[in-house]
């Protein structure tokens, strides 16, 4: 399968073999993704968003309820299995897919550019390794996708309906990861910029769209407003700087280009530059520029005091694939650098983006490489069953009730592994499980165990907080032989103050440092 041929328009026989070999390539990943979801195990975060999906609401402390509720949904379907918690972040793929190949078509002006889109977005990091992982990213790319198809739809048509769709796609979005937001500041950008396009400022259509949207995401807005903004408050305590470190700015950047693998990055950025400096394809650039720059403005901003995942702008790769894709449309009779840069970076992308994938999943799977610190084994949990056998042998030891932390992370894991299924309760952040019955207090009466990884910077304080706190031995989560991470376990026993925190007021990342 090659990118590299002359465009060609619908109909044409090479463009319907094409676009078959794409919906087949698409179908195949899909599947493989799948195999390796059912396998992997699961990372911290999907255990926390699966102990979310046990009671469903509009909000939670960490993100909006999307992915909860297709964890809910896949569980519902096959158990609490990596299969089940992943299947419909899996899936996602299929409707995303669709949506980016409809845009790219749009925008490009031809059938083949969307099938390019569509291709290149599912060679792309974001959905080989973030399609498989039941977090919130998934739900976010998916409806990023839907906000590009309709804005194209506009784009192609005039028509102010479709800011009903852009309307209601961008609501969904705030379901995902209220990231979606930064997707409105560039739609009003590209308004502003594209002469043609200000018209719609002095036109009702749009105001229609945004009630849509806020009327989508209203329950979401009700769950902030009874627990005091609690999920907006978290997320957007994140803009204030303490301090600035340079090494994160190139981090991000580097993330970027890795995640979208180099070939469809550097295409991504020449499509741009070309589709600009074309006066016909003007509007086309500056929207998918438009739809990429704030958020990678406000990320950049966060990476100055802090380290950014490179997940977490993913809602721009629909863009950027869409600009890879034209690249590879506006590519034929070209000539000089740009030129000979694109067309390597087109031969590339294939097997770059293949080879990064089954790498990612041998590695994953199976430990192929002997790394000293491999940083799947750290992500996912790999030992965790073990472990948490360890740790409840030692819980029926004592006779503890109930097990402590102060690590969200390890109170989900916890609560995913644990062979008795006993209580797991992060003592503090307990706005995070605002959405769950709260524990009884006679719980808390009797022996209980607090864990924690090493190096545990509340074990010198526990005395704060219990009359008796004592070291009873210590657990290594092991993957291949390898101890991965390893964790203290105190016994505790009673309560000079509350076992647990108040749930409010809310802990943002400004708060000052935390004491237990």
């Amino acid at each position: 399968m090659t990118t590299r041929d002359a465009p060609a328009e619908a109909g044409d026989a090479k463009t319907w073999t094409y676009e078959r070999l794409v919906i087949a390539g698409i179908v195949g990943l899909v599947l493989v993704r799948l195999m390796v979801a059912a396998n992997m195990p699961l990372a911290s975060d999907e255990a926390l968003y699966w102990r979310y999906s046990r009671y469903l609401a509009p909000g939670y402390l960490d993100h909006p309820a999307m992915n909860p509720f297709l964890i809910r949904l896949g569980t519902t379907m096959f158990g609490d299995t990596p299969f089940g918690i992943r299947l419909f972040a899996v899936l996602t793929a299929l409707p995303a897919s669709w949506a980016v190949w409809r845009a790219g078509a749009l925008l490009g002006g031809i059938a083949r550019t969307g099938a390019t889109a569509a291709l290149f977005f599912n060679l792309t990091l974001t959905m080989n390794i973030g399609s498989l992982l039941a977090t919130s990213d998934a739900s976010v790319v998916m409806t990023s996708c839907f906000v590009l198809w309709a804005l194209a739809k506009l784009n192609q048509t005039d028509r102010g309906v479709w800011w009903l769709a852009v309307g209601l796609a961008l609501g969904v979005g705030m379901w995902a990861k209220y990231t979606t937001a930064f997707l409105a500041v560039g739609i009003a950008v590209w308004l502003l910029v594209v002469p043609d396009k200000r018209k719609w400022f002095f036109n009702p259509w749009p105001y229609l769209g945004a009630l849509v949207a806020l009327i989508v995401f209203a329950p979401v807005l009700i769950w902030n407003a009874n627990h005091e903004w609690a999920s907006i408050a978290y997320q957007s305590s994140r803009i204030v700087t303490h301090h600035f470190r340079l090494q994160y700015p190139i981090e991000l950047l580097g993330s970027q280009i890795g995640i979208a693998t180099p070939p469809i990055f550097i295409l991504g950025v020449i499509g741009i530059i070309w589709g600009y400096n074309d006066a016909s394809r003007r509007n086309v650039a500056v929207l998918m520029f438009a739809l990429i720059a704030p958020v990678l403005l406000y990320f950049l901003w966060h990476s100055l005091h802090e380290r950014v995942q490179g997940n977490w702008p993913e809602c721009i790769t629909p863009a950027l694939v869409c600009a890879a894709a034209l690249a590879v449309q506006l590519l034929a009779g070209r000539t000089g650098a740009s030129a000979a840069v694109a067309r390597w970076s087109d031969r590339l992308a294939i097997p770059v983006a293949l080879f990064f994938a089954g790498l990612i999943y041998a590695q994953a799977l199976f430990g192929v490489i002997p790394l000293r610190r491999d940083p799947t084994s750290r992500l996912l949990g790999g030992g965790w069953p073990e472990l948490a056998r360890q740790i409840d042998d030692m819980r029926r030891s004592v006779g503890a009730q109930v097990l402590l932390t102060t690590d969200y992370t390890l109170a989900s894991s916890l609560t995913y592994y644990l062979p008795s299924h006993a209580p797991a309760e992060q003592m503090n952040d307990r706005v995070r499980w605002a959405n769950e019955p709260q524990p009884p207090a006679a719980l808390f009466s009797q022996q209980m165990l607090y864990v924690c990884k090493q190096p545990c910077p509340y074990a010198g304080q526990l005395r704060n907080r219990f009359a008796e706190a004592e070291l009873v031995g210590s657990a290594n989560r092991v993957r291949r032989g390898v101890v991965v991470e390893q964790y203290s376990v105190y016994r505790v026993r009673g309560q000079v103050r509350p076992t647990l925190d108040p749930m409010y007021p809310i802990r943002t990342k400004a708060s000052e440092r935390y004491v237990l």
